[in-house]
């Protein structure tokens, strides 16, 4: 008696514990279905690299949910991992480190998602032999994958070149020249020194590329990176200056060969497979050309009455420069809410944010949660559903849902994006169209193959 007294206790408890643990699984399930409808109204899906399921494969434990920075990428759905707001997916891959049982596989979008992408092979390479494309240019975000984009970049440069017979470098023919000295473009220098290559990296602006313009103290790295003529560099979090400041002792060790302030106007590639690289002040000729230009290009331009005003600016450094000010934010996404937090933390400073949208979507988990105690504490006003009308010496006028307001402003500061430079790469010949990223493995060898054909005989001709 007292055993089964002592089993109906046991099996009592054990209930009341499975009920709650169900209960809790039904409430994280319910919360993943509204994140997965919220991820369809805001988003036609991942548009670049992200995270593949095989269902079949996943055993439901969870781990991936709960180590992705960007938040609820992923979910449990039906005892499954799912994709729930893909949108916010930049190709971190750790829900793929932490799969126990490698059920995640990082891929890329889907052909009509690439539609307006230039056109890359698995070897980053355009549809003109020999050039290459890497680092957010050709669909891919973060820091950590131009770096490996850049490296590897190289190492296929390098490899082609020994098949080729090319292992003495030329006076006059550089074997690879990079253009851009932002994050790929410094790992595939360093790569280059470490292989011995002669080569060359030009710059428009400064070194750093689109990192040297960040604001202040903006984090830029989140997980650990391989970087050439270092190696694996282990921290998790990373602010643009110190990022920086690692860089220029890296660069310092080595004879880093670049040319800074050059813009390329043109590139030709002619019949002997050699590139002419031109600059306003100089030609190169390369037997490679490797593009990590970014994917910012020039600001957009809202086309606003007032906007050439010189009070009016698209990229916030120096935060703490602007104090005591009436200021307007035109956006909504990462950049446009860090920054408006970054101005409003500045003593007396009045921050009004205008946003197209009903709220925000796209933005980390992180500084939805800080924009939400600003609005809460007053630091930042927010103006949902309005439109910037004309910018004014002292004033903008806002159309709020219909009405127009005049509020008062002394600087206006419009994050809408940038135009990728798309232009130049179809002027130069760089293919586009609707294709499947994720090309079989098949056509790298069949690829791979006809380039080492293509700078063979471009050695000959050399």
């Amino acid at each position: 008696m007292d055993t089964l007294i002592t089993l109906f206790i046991v099996g009592g408890i054990t209930l009341f514990f499975l009920r709650g643990y169900l209960k809790s699984q039904k409430e994280k399930e319910d919360r993943a279905r509204q994140a997965a409808e919220k991820g369809k109204v805001f988003s036609e899906g991942p548009r670049a690299q992200h995270p593949h399921i095989d269902t079949a494969q996943c055993i439901g434990c969870g781990t991936c949910t709960s180590v992705c920075p960007e938040g609820d990428v992923l979910a449990m759905v039906g005892g499954k991992a799912a994709i729930v707001n893909g949108y916010k997916c930049i190709g971190h891959s750790l829900c793929a480190e932490a799969c126990p049982v490698g059920a995640i596989t990082m891929v890329m979008a889907t052909p009509g998602m690439g539609a307006d992408l230039p056109t890359i092979s698995p070897q980053y390479e355009t549809t003109i032999p020999n050039l290459f494309i890497v680092g957010e240019l050709g669909g891919l975000a973060l820091i950590k994958n131009a770096v490996n984009q850049g490296r590897e970049c190289i190492d296929t440069i390098t490899g082609r070149l020994i098949s080729a017979g090319i292992t003495e470098p030329s006076s006059d023919v550089h074997d690879v020249l990079i253009v851009g000295a932002g994050p790929a473009g410094i790992s595939a220098s360093l790569r280059a020194i470490e292989n011995k290559l002669n080569y060359i990296t030009v710059e428009q602006d400064e070194i750093g590329g689109t990192v040297a313009k960040y604001p202040r103290q903006k984090l830029v790295m989140t997980s650990p990176v391989e970087f050439p003529m270092y190696g694996k560099f282990k921290r998790t979090e990373l602010s643009k200056e110190n990022l920086l400041a690692f860089w220029d002792v890296v660069l310092n060790r080595v004879d880093f060969n670049v040319r800074t302030g050059e813009k390329v106007d043109d590139i030709k590639r002619g019949p002997d497979g050699i590139f002419t690289i031109t600059t306003p002040s100089q030609q190169y000729r390369s037997r490679t050309v490797i593009l990590a230009l970014g994917r910012t290009g020039t600001p957009r331009k809202l086309g606003v009455k007032g906007e050439e005003l010189p009070k009016v600016m698209y990229r916030l450094i120096e935060a703490d420069h602007y104090v005591n000010k009436k200021i307007l934010v035109v956006g909504g996404g990462d950049s446009a809410v860090e920054a408006a937090m970054g101005l409003a933390n500045q003593h007396g400073n009045k921050v009004t944010m205008s946003y197209r949208q009903e709220r925000f979507s796209r933005i980390k988990d992180r500084n939805e949660k800080r924009i939400e105690d600003c609005i809460r504490s007053g630091k930042i006003q927010v103006l949902f559903n309005s439109n910037p009308v004309e910018f004014k010496a002292e004033s903008v006028i806002i159309d709020v849902k219909g009405q127009q307001q005049e509020i008062p402003n002394d600087f206006v500061w419009i994050f809408a994006g940038g135009t990728p430079p798309f232009d130049f790469l179809k002027k130069i010949g760089v293919g586009f169209g609707m294709r499947d990223q994720t090309q079989e493995a098949g056509k790298e060898a069949r690829q791979a193959e006809t380039e080492k054909k293509a700078l063979a005989t471009t050695a000959a001709s050399t």
